[in-house]
């Protein structure tokens, strides 16, 4: 009986620990890269959102938001490699840019940004946001643009954007998101507010897969002529027969004599054709005469 109780907590020991390394790993590897439903704040980020200024190439769908800052390399690679899949879905992506408040007495931004932040919340300018990230951060220099620093009007603005990052921080903090950048906010079929802290690209397939963009953005190749490539199988349900390339000639490796060239093959002379008429018949020989050797 003692080794029956001790079997049975020994099982349930085991039973606990597998469950409580379960739930582990399920919120590590899969849950904390899901997005979140905003149920209580979805109005005011909403009005955050309208009042900051985005920056947009068009499209005229619905929106997808995606906050960041310059040099984060995350953003970087987000927007490159899925804003085109987003666009594809028909989202209108919309880029809300920011410039870090300093920390510990350390700037956290340059002066070249804040001018650019400042110029692009004024303007939003899409060319100029498009020059800015296409251009690395140590060489932008922001010329032609007004400084922000020493500015009343832009330093005010650059504080807005900080302020605007920190109220929505604060309002999706609520929903027990944990911001990073890029924060993605959008809004599914259904009309329900998410937003994601999509710093780990393993958080980026759920919001393909909410909103039904693809995995991946091609173009059709074409050749030089303007055609389309073969594909290798035709309309009539049989394999096409590929064009071979014409290869050049291997060269001869050092120190053998170079191949003869080959020459067409020559014709096998042409025999005359036997005949087939009978050949004319020979004549008889004439008798010869004989001399007359009679004697009288």
């Amino acid at each position: 009986m003692r080794r029956f109780f001790v079997w049975s907590a020994l099982a349930a020991l085991l039973g606990l620990i597998l469950a409580i390394g379960g739930v582990w790993a399920y919120q590590h590897f899969y849950a904390r890269f899901q997005p979140v439903t905003v149920t209580r704040h979805q109005a005011e980020i909403q009005d955050l959102l309208d009042e900051a200024s985005w920056l947009t190439s068009g499209g005229g769908g619905e929106p997808l938001y995606i906050i960041g800052y310059r040099d984060s390399a995350a953003m970087q690679r987000y927007e490159r490699e899925e804003a085109p899949k987003l666009r594809a879905a028909g989202l209108e992506v919309r880029m809300i840019v920011f410039a870090r408040a300093d920390r510990e007495g350390l700037a956290q931004s340059t002066a070249a940004e804040r001018a650019t932040i400042a110029e692009l919340w004024l303007t939003r300018d899409w060319t100029l946001y498009q020059r800015w990230t296409a251009t690395p951060s140590n060489n932008w220099s922001a010329a032609g643009i007004p400084a922000a620093d020493g500015s009343l009007a832009r330093s005010a603005v650059v504080e807005a954007g900080r302020n605007f990052v920190g109220k929505l921080g604060e309002a999706l903090g609520g929903e027990g998101l944990r911001i990073s950048y890029p924060l993605v906010i959008w809004r599914d079929r259904e009309g329900y507010m998410k937003a994601c802290a999509c710093s780990d690209s393993r958080s980026w397939a759920f919001v393909r897969d909410d909103l039904g963009a693809p995995d991946q953005v091609g173009s059709t190749a074409v050749v030089p002529d303007g055609t389309a490539p073969m594909t290798g199988w035709s309309d009539e349900g049989g394999a096409e027969a590929l064009p071979y390339p014409i290869l050049p000639p291997i060269a001869p490796a050092e120190g053998q004599a170079a191949p003869a060239p080959e020459t067409a093959p020559q014709a096998a002379p042409v025999r005359p054709a036997r005949r087939t008429t009978p050949p004319a018949p020979r004549k008889a020989p004439e008798a010869r005469k004989q001399d007359d050797t009679t004697f009288f």
